[in-house]
């Protein structure tokens, strides 16, 4: 991958003045709750700039690069997913994946996004339509990945993904991201969690089991009050905050424990050479007809990270 430059000096320093990108993969609650609370700004100005994306596009892309960060945490082993969201409205949507490495990259399904009126909000709905959400895991050693789907429900792409969990994995899970933007329109903050509840234990009986239902279902509803209490992440890490204030200071009834703290980037496995390699490996009179007509040198866009080669012809 070529990583573009930021540019921006008033970008620069600001990112220097707040805290380091990470990841911090929590437990609390007894272990009935793990989640993790990614701060992403150096990660999404590095995909804006290698995109070149302009303020709604980066919302877009932004938001779905947080939440597939956010599903770093729930892969087994090594492998990837692909997160696709699918909609007939302008936006059209997205295709990201992530690998267990932490590696994170995607793109746009329509780009530039065609409005007919200056932003009067953050909201993304009215750019969505009916559409659906696919989540395709693809596990080491497997011969067919794992593939879920859901009709989009909210038009919102952090509550459709917590609606993926609930439907096509039944497994009770809340995601939260947010972007902060200046006034020049440049990402001073960006930032995400998800949450999720452990499958229950078994073994219990009678009383027992009443027990564990009624402090499981207690405990369920004080952790939803808190995560919805939750500031903008976007503005809390513009401002300097940092994870562990959030973690341990929003869940500190919850006696939560940071059990990782890993490095989320953005990163695309494309080179110069496997293009070259896919090029010449066209039929001969596609090779030919570069050779005799153009472009010279071919240029030759990454869609998943937006990293430009160029390749001369007489290299063919």
């Amino acid at each position: 991958m070529i990583t573009a430059e930021i540019t921006d000096q008033h970008v620069l320093q600001h990112l220097d003045s707040i805290h380091k990108d990470g990841m911090s993969v929590f437990v609390m609650a007894d272990g009935l709750y793990r989640g993790a609370f990614f701060h992403g700004t150096r990660f999404i100005n590095q995909m804006r700039a290698n995109h070149k994306l302009g303020i709604l596009e980066t919302l877009v892309l932004g938001q779905a690069y947080l939440s597939t960060a956010l599903l770093i945490p729930t892969m087994k082993g090594r492998g990837r997913v692909s997160f696709r969201y699918d909609t007939n409205g302008p936006a059209a949507g997205f295709c990201t994946e992530a690998d267990s490495a932490g590696s994170v990259r995607g793109y746009l399904l329509q780009d530039p996004i065609p409005i007919t009126k200056p932003l009067d909000s953050w909201d993304l709905a009215p750019f969505f339509g009916p559409g659906t959400l696919t989540i395709s895991r693809f596990n080491e050693g497997a011969k067919e990945p794992q593939v879920g789907s859901v009709e989009i429900k909210h038009r919102n792409i952090a509550q459709d993904l917590a609606w993926y969990f609930a439907q096509s994995e039944q497994i009770y899970t809340a995601f939260n991201t947010s972007i902060q933007f200046d006034r020049q329109g440049q990402v001073i903050g960006a930032g995400g969690m998800f949450l999720q509840k452990m499958p229950a234990h078994g073994g219990s009986s009678g009383k027992d089991l009443a027990e564990r239902q009624a402090y499981e279902a207690e405990v369920t509803e004080a952790v939803e009050h808190a995560f919805q209490a939750a500031p903008s992440y976007g503005q809390w890490f513009s401002e300097g905050g940092d994870r562990d204030d959030i973690i341990y200071g929003l869940f500190r009834d919850f006696n939560p424990t940071v059990a990782l703290e890993r490095d989320i980037i953005f990163d695309c496995s494309c080179t110069r050479e496997k293009y070259l390699s896919a090029v010449k490996n066209l039929g001969q009179d596609e090779v030919a007809d570069i050779k005799q007509n153009g472009p010279n040198p071919l240029e030759i866009i990454c869609h998943n990270c937006g990293s430009v080669y160029h390749i001369p012809t007489e290299e063919l």
